[in-house]
């Protein structure tokens, strides 16, 4: 059978057809982070007007039927005739692309808000979405379903207040989740409060179960941030390192504290966008931090002349760090927005925190002193992972790539087929090695609990058993060494008891991979297993239920009755090879949860482990108390 192909199926996509046919390519996924990427567009736009100086508060709602409203009071989007089109301005934000204020118009210096496609493609995926917008003394009126004007844009009645209401219903046609998350949508406005220094912003959820109100406003802008992040942490001085200045059009803000941990947490934003990785403005800002202390360190006799300078990774231990800029023509690689290009960007960067740096550490001593010092530790603890790393390097090459002992190879050579579970215990390691497919799936046993890597130095990571264990199977290497071109598996597995040593266990690994091999995360290489938790029997019927609702339906489903013999599972232990074959390693009866990051959230996600994997312990207390309502099946 052929299909006919000529000239009349070349599809012309109309208005916003396009966004609905494809709405992936101008909002990532229609998946529930697709869902927030709806609210951050009409945000951004709000945002904008702050950065503009016209605008200082913002109010998102959640409504009931999980619809949005975000309200600012800026100038109010322009109502008159666009002459190109013959429309309103305000119909053309909203229903055609790459139509906006922000290319140069004058209408923004500067904006978050780059393609113009923001507002339109909101529109196009949601059911309906009304806009009020107050300007001039009288407030006007649209709305849209999915795309299309219902009602054009008129006058409604008179005003005293300036400024753009939007609220929309996104599509359930398009969404596969369509409920808000309060919590994702937190985060994201907090750290919009946090770069826009005097904004506030008020997030309310009229949801009945979770009725809220919470309001971000910061006089110190980025200097909170920085307290806010490491305030779990515990700070090596208590000034903020404070950098701020304009050069070649571009205006830097980089604010800056050392904390006692080993870990590095920069985070750039350009125009209030964050840049996940980086670009010229966090070159800059490295290139400065480096070339000042070293200068610094030579000057006061800290570096001796025969000693080697520290390296920018040694500097940087420890330290929290936000970079943003704001810039008239912001060059980004592609819609997402994910690194900057713009080459004055580095120059701008690197000037105004060399000379403004320079001053701070020539002015407080004791801080600079305090500084040098953890870099030179860090420098000694990278010359003995060198050394150790190395050792590794000479071994294995005499060795032929000789994996752990430990290690129940699979002998299928092709990555892509292969998965290796990291088992907690060497009795679940008896049964799983014994369970598994031996052409496909690895077996690596962990003895204990792995080393908490939020508490060591790269030095002492490397001669841990169980690190090294982990590091040799997988072949990728770690930190520079790393190169993900060599991974052996593409499913590494966690599996471990559900109870709490395991759910710690789980926590351990997942704070090892996502600080020394978080591209195996980002490329969705890693994965929790999911054992049951009950059995059931009932004559020749045996059911296995993985949470405590599936056990529910199961007896509903087969009859409650005493003739039911139910068995809770305390550990992995105590199911023999088949079992754990038949309801966890079986890869078409398993449930696998994939282990994801959203790289727009990394601050949170280095809070979240901070606080968890971290020497204080209140706030370890409080983040359980407040998330224990989320937690289920879990044996105290």
């Amino acid at each position: 059978m052929s299909t006919e192909y000529g000239a009349d199926q070349i599809q012309i996509l109309e208005g916003l057809e396009a966004v609905r046919k494809r709405p992936g390519m101008y909002i990532g996924s229609t998946s529930i982070r697709g869902l927030h990427h709806l609210v951050y567009e009409i945000v951004d736009n709000s945002v904008d007007e702050a950065l503009a100086g016209v605008c200082d508060t913002i109010e998102v709602t959640i409504h009931t039927d999980n619809s949005i409203t975000v309200i600012d009071n800026g100038r109010g989007i322009p109502v008159g005739i666009n002459h190109k089109t013959g429309r309103p301005a305000a119909e053309v934000v909203y229903t055609v692309l790459h139509a906006g204020g922000k290319f140069g118009g004058g209408g923004y210096k500067v904006s978050g808000g780059l393609h113009g496609v923001g507002a339109s493609v909101v529109n196009a995926l949601s059911e309906w979405m009304e806009v009020f917008i107050d300007i001039d003394g009288e407030r006007y009126y649209q709305r849209f379903e999915r795309g299309k004007v219902i009602t054009s844009l008129r006058v409604i009645g008179q005003s005293d207040r300036h400024g753009t209401t939007v609220t929309f219903l996104p599509d359930k046609e398009i969404f596969e989740e369509t409920v808000f998350e309060f919590d994702t949508l937190e985060q994201r406005l907090r750290e919009m409060a946090f770069l826009t220094r005097n904004l506030k912003i008020i997030l309310k959820d009229e949801r009945p179960e979770q009725e809220v109100i919470r309001e971000y406003h910061y006089a110190g802008g980025i200097k909170e941030y920085v307290q806010y992040l490491n305030r779990h942490k515990d700070p090596l001085y208590s000034e903020i390192i404070y950098c701020e200045g304009t050069r070649d059009n571009v205006y830097v803000e980089v604010a800056m504290q050392h904390n006692s941990a080993y870990n590095e947490g920069c985070y750039s934003f350009v125009n209030n966008i964050t840049t996940p990785e980086g670009g010229t403005h966090l070159t800059g800002f490295k290139n400065a931090l480096t070339k000042t202390f070293n200068d610094y360190a030579r000057t006061q006799k800290i570096l001796r002349d025969n000693e080697e300078n520290l390296s920018g990774e040694d500097i940087r231990e420890g330290l929290t760090a936000i970079i943003s800029v704001k810039i008239p023509e912001p060059q980004f690689e592609g819609q997402t927005k994910q690194k900057l290009g713009n080459s004055e960007a580095r120059g701008a960067v690197d000037a105004v925190v060399s000379e403004q740096l320079t001053y701070f550490l020539e002015q407080n001593p004791g801080v600079a002193k305090i500084i040098c010092e953890k870099a030179i530790l860090a420098q000694r603890a990278r010359d003995a992972a060198r050394k150790a790393r190395e050792l590794t390097r000479r071994k294995t090459a005499l060795e032929g790539m000789s994996l752990p002992g430990k290690l129940a190879d699979c002998s299928d050579k092709d990555p892509k087929n292969c998965e290796i579970y990291i088992v907690e215990g060497d009795s679940a390691g008896g049964s799983a090695k014994t369970a598994r497919s031996r052409a496909t799936q690895a077996i690596l046993p962990l003895r204990g609990k792995i080393l908490n890597v939020e508490k060591s130095r790269l030095d002492k990571i490397l001669v841990n058993n169980e690190i090294k264990a982990m590091i040799t199977a997988f072949g990728t290497g770690i930190h520079e060494d790393f190169d993900i071109t060599k991974l052996r598996y593409h499913k590494i597995i966690i599996m471990t008891d559900a109870d709490v040593d395991g759910a710690h266990i789980s926590t351990l690994l997942l704070t090892f991979l996502y600080r020394f091999m978080p591209d195996l995360i980002r490329q969705g290489y890693v994965y929790l297993a999911q054992p049951p938790l009950y059995k059931i029997e009932k004559g020749k019927i045996v059911r296995y239920a993985y949470s405590d609702e599936e056990l529910n339906r199961i007896l509903t489903e087969i009859g409650r009755d005493q003739n039911n013999k139910i068995q809770r599972y305390k550990g992995l232990g105590e199911m023999d090879a088949d079992q754990l074959w038949e309801t966890t390693m079986d890869p078409e009866k398993r449930i696998l949860l994939r282990v994801t990051m959203d790289e727009e959230e990394s601050s949170e996600i280095d809070l979240t482990f901070t606080t968890l994997m971290g020497d204080k312990v209140e706030p370890r207390r409080e983040f359980i108390a407040a998330n224990a309502k989320y937690v289920k099946n879990l044996d105290i």
